[in-house]
């Protein structure tokens, strides 16, 4: 159950002030009968709610895959920067969307951003070891021994990296595999082998890969079958 002020928020409907004067109005209706106390509650499930005589349908749990621009901060707002949440076209934002944990200002690439806050901490904890893949831009060539000690784990100045994957590409590029998300934790691993990362593009969240069609600042739904795989990834079973 839930306040009907909060169902019309969550619908886009209007700030919570707004929708009170909504309500006040006597355009929302409940099962039928005209509703205007904001504290009224509503089961998402079993009851109808109508606008006027449009029916308001509510889903408790969106999903959206980004692919994040440079220059663009993981944050829900900032006074100056440019958040992904400016990103998301009105018919998408609610309020209580957030980042599943964050890429750098520079760092592009594939991002997610729910209101599903436990499936959001399973992707993120390292407990479910699920895995986030980069491609790297660098100032030199990945070595044999950079892969192994990738491999072995890398010691950091407050912790010791868990042991990553690390495949050399053509150029002056790596793809690497990580299932932390510590503070510019692959920047500072390649750091640690003597590399500077130049450009870094997260390529891979679990078992969802960047399509080559989202361009760079769009965002989308996400599909049924690649909620089930997340979900899955994540270990996370509803009933």
């Amino acid at each position: 159950m839930m306040r009907i002020d909060k169902f019309l928020a969550h619908l886009q409907l209007g700030s919570r002030a707004e929708v009170k004067k909504l309500l006040r109005g006597g355009s929302v209706t409940l099962n039928g009968t005209t509703v205007t106390d904001p504290k009224t509650k509503v089961d998402p499930d079993q009851d109808q709610v109508a606008l006027g005589a449009e029916p308001l349908v509510y889903t408790q749990y969106v999903y959206y895959v980004m692919n994040k621009p440079a220059d663009v901060i993981t944050a829900t707002k900032d006074a100056k920067a440019t958040t992904v949440m400016d990103l998301l076209p009105d018919e998408l934002y609610r309020p209580d969307i957030a980042p599943v944990g964050r890429l750098d200002k520079d760092t592009t690439g594939l991002l997610l951003l729910t209101n599903d806050g436990e499936l959001s901490h399973r992707l993120l904890s390292p407990k479910w070891h699920v895995n986030k893949v980069y491609v790297a831009g660098l100032d030199a060539p990945v070595t044999p021994a950079d892969v192994r000690q990738f491999a072995t784990g890398i010691h950091l100045k407050d912790f010791t990296a868990a042991p990553a994957a690390l495949v050399p590409l053509p150029g002056q590029h790596a793809q690497v595999t990580v299932h932390e998300g510590k503070f510019h934790q692959v920047k500072r691993m390649f750091g640690a082998v003597g590399k500077e990362v130049q450009s870094l593009e997260r390529t891979q969240f679990g078992p969802l890969v960047l399509a080559d069609d989202l361009l760079p600042g769009a965002v989308r739904p996400l599909h049924p079958d690649e909620l089930t795989a997340m979900m899955t990834a994540a270990q996370l079973v509803r009933k």
